[in-house]
C-alpha cells in the first residue's frame, strides 16, 4: 500500500471510534476494526414510540419471581409485589431465553441473543435491539440512543448494549454526566470548537473514502466484500457527524433541577430512572438502556456481603434474605419508574402508553450461572397486559426471546425479517 493510503491510518478520537482500512490480504494490508455510529436528524415529538431496556448481571430469584398462575389471575409474588399499581400494565414472561449457555459469558447477550465471540460471523453481528432500533429511527432525536450503566464490577463494565460490527457502547456512568448531557449547553466557545473539529473530520472522511474507492479497483472479490463494510463504517460515522451538525445550535432543555453529583449505583438508582424519564418526556432520546452491574454493592443497603458471592447461594437462607432485599430493591424503582411513565402526559396519552420497557436480566439463575429461563418483564407500550405468560422454552416449539424483540422492533415502526436468532414474530 503507498505512503499517502499508510499516511491515512488514523483515529476519529472526538467520535471515540477506530476508522481505518480493513485487512486486504489481496493487497498486504493490517488489519485494523473499524466501529459503527448512528444516524442524524431532528425528529417529530409527542406520540412518538419509544423503547426502555433494563437489565442486571446476576437475575433474578425465580422462586420468589414467577407466579404458579398462567392467565390474569397470577398471584404477586415476593419479587412481583412492589409491581402491584402496575399490574394492568405489565406483562410477565417465564420460558424466554436465547439458548446460550456461558453464565457471566452470556450475561452481554441478553439484548442481543447472539454472544460477542459470534459476531463476526452474522451480518448484523451481536448488535443489541437497542442499537439496532436507534440504527433505524434514532436519527429523529439529539441522542440517538442512551446508554445508561457502570464501568465497576469484575466482569468488564457495562455490557447491556452492543453495535452491529460488535464493539460495546460505553455507558453513562452517573447521573451527573446524564445530566450533562441532557440539559447542560455548550459554552460558545466550545460550540465553534466542535464545528472546527466536525469540520476537520468530516475532511478526513473525504480523504479516507478516496482512498478506499481508489482501492476497490484493484482489490479481488473477496477483499471487495470487506471494502463493502467499510464504506458502510465511513457512512456511518458521516451520519454521525451529521447529527451533531443539526443539534450544534439547538438549546437544550431547561434544568428541571440541580445539576446531582454522583454518589453510588444503590443511591443513584432512583435519579438514573427519572432523568430516563425526563429524557423520554423532553424527546431528547426515544431509546434507553439501563444495565444495573458490578458498581450495585450490597453494602450500601447495609449487607456486608458481595453480590457476585451471594448470588452463589447454594440455598443458604441467610444468602436468600440478603438477596430478596438487593432484588426487591431493584424492582420498586423499577416499579416507581412505571407509575413516573404513566403520570407523564405524551400527547393524549401517557407516556408508558408509549414506551414499551423490557426488564429482565441475561442470567436466568444466579446460583446456577444459566442464562436459560430468564426473568422477562413487559410494561407500557400500548400492548394488552396483565397476564403472567408461560411459553414454550424447550424442544421444536422453543419460542426465542428475540421474537419478542423482533414483534417490539415493529412496533417501534422498524421492518424487518428478522432479529438476532429470531424464528418469526411474537405470539
Amino acid at each position: 500500500m503507498n505512503q499517502n493510503l499508510n499516511r491515512r491510518r488514523f483515529l476519529l478520537r472526538s467520535l471515540g471510534s477506530t476508522l481505518a482500512l480493513p485487512g486486504l490480504p489481496s493487497l498486504m494490508a493490517k488489519n485494523v476494526s473499524a466501529s459503527t455510529a448512528v444516524q442524524a436528524a431532528k425528529g417529530a415529538g409527542a406520540g412518538a414510540n419509544r423503547f426502555v431496556a433494563v437489565g442486571n448481571l446476576l437475575g433474578f430469584q425465580q422462586k420468589s419471581l414467577f407466579p404458579e398462575t398462567t392467565g390474569k389471575d397470577w398471584e404477586l409474588t415476593t419479587l412481583l409485589k412492589p409491581l402491584a399499581a402496575n399490574s394492568d400494565q405489565m406483562t410477565v414472561y417465564r420460558g424466554l431465553d436465547h439458548g446460550l449457555k456461558g453464565g457471566h459469558f452470556a450475561v452481554h447477550s441478553f439484548l442481543s441473543g447472539v454472544l460477542n465471540s459470534e459476531a463476526k460471523n452474522r451480518a448484523d453481528g451481536n448488535v443489541s435491539i437497542d442499537q439496532f432500533i436507534a440504527d433505524e429511527i434514532g436519527f429523529q432525536t439529539r441522542f440517538p440512543s442512551l446508554t445508561v450503566g457502570s464501568e465497576g464490577g469484575i466482569h468488564g463494565g457495562c455490557q447491556i448494549a452492543w453495535t452491529k460490527s460488535g464493539v460495546r457502547v460505553p455507558p453513562i456512568t452517573g447521573p451527573a454526566e446524564l445530566f450533562q448531557r441532557l440539559f447542560v449547553n455548550d459554552t460558545e466557545d466550545r460550540k465553534i470548537r466542535r464545528k472546527q473539529e466536525n469540520s476537520l473530520q468530516a475532511s478526513i472522511l473525504d480523504s479516507v473514502m478516496e482512498d478506499a474507492k481508489y482501492l476497490s479497483k484493484k482489490v479481488n472479490s473477496e477483499d471487495k466484500e470487506k471494502l463493502d463494510e467499510y464504506f458502510t463504517s465511513i457512512r456511518d460515522v458521516e451520519k454521525r457527524l451529521e447529527l451533531r451538525s443539526r443539534w450544534a445550535d439547538s438549546p437544550k432543555p431547561g434544568a428541571p433541577f440541580e445539576k446531582p453529583s454522583d454518589r453510588n449505583t444503590v443511591e443513584d438508582l432512583p435519579l438514573l430512572y427519572e432523568l430516563i424519564a425526563l429524557a423520554l418526556q423532553t424527546d431528547s432520546t426515544r431509546i434507553a438502556t439501563l444495565e444495573i452491574g458490578g458498581s450495585f454493592l450490597p453494602q450500601n443497603l447495609g449487607i456486608k456481603k458481595s453480590y457476585h458471592g451471594l448470588s452463589h447461594h447454594g440455598n443458604d437462607e441467610e444468602a436468600l434474605k440478603h438477596l430478596i432485599t438487593l432484588e426487591t430493591y431493584q424492582i420498586e424503582h423499577f416499579g416507581k419508574f412505571l407509575t413516573r411513565l404513566a403520570g407523564m402526559k405524551d400527547g393524549d396519552r401517557s407516556l408508558l402508553d408509549s414506551t414499551a420497557v423490557i426488564f429482565g436480566s441475561g442470567m436466568g439463575s444466579g446460583n446456577s450461572h444459566t442464562n436459560n429461563d430468564l426473568p422477562i418483564v413487559l410494561a407500557g407500550g400500548g400492548y394488552k397486559h396483565g397476564d403472567f405468560r408461560k411459553v414454550p422454552g424447550t424442544g421444536i416449539n422453543k419460542v426465542p426471546l428475540c421474537n419478542l424483540y423482533l414483534e417490539m422492533a415493529h412496533r417501534m415502526g422498524v421492518e424487518v425479517d428478522a432479529f438476532g436468532t429470531s424464528t418469526g414474530t411474537f405470539v
